[in-house]
């Protein structure tokens, strides 16, 4: 009787040692996640703890620009009209100078033209 209760009370030592043992391996794993966890929320933190003050600033140039951008938006009607006008006023140039050409036929006037 006697060494049944000793084999019994070995196993169970054994069991709890075993238990003790796993126990203290999720220790060490649940010790490394929160480590990673930690680390990554300051890493997180040191990129994102200014990002309002960066947005604001953003927001504030994009308001910027899109002000300019009104401005300029007359002066640019303006230099697209001027090289419309610049555009009409050569091709009419072009066609006085091909038509002016008082001598000569068309094959001629067509050489002269590609040259």
């Amino acid at each position: 009787m006697l060494t049944v209760v000793l084999v019994l009370n070995g196993l169970i030592g054994l069991a709890c040692l075993w238990v003790a043992w796993w126990l203290w391996r999720l220790k060490n794993q649940l010790s490394r996640a929160a480590d990673n966890l930690i680390a990554a929320e300051k890493a997180v933190y040191r990129v994102l703890y200014r990002a309002p003050e960066h947005i604001t600033r953003g927001q504030t140039g994009t308001h910027r620009l899109r002000r300019n951008l009104a401005q300029l938006e007359p002066q640019l009607q303006q230099i697209q009209q001027l090289m419309t006008l610049l555009n009409v006023a050569q091709a009419i140039l072009l066609r006085r100078s091909i038509f002016s050409q008082n001598s000569g036929s068309r094959r001629r006037s067509a050489a002269r033209w590609f040259r």
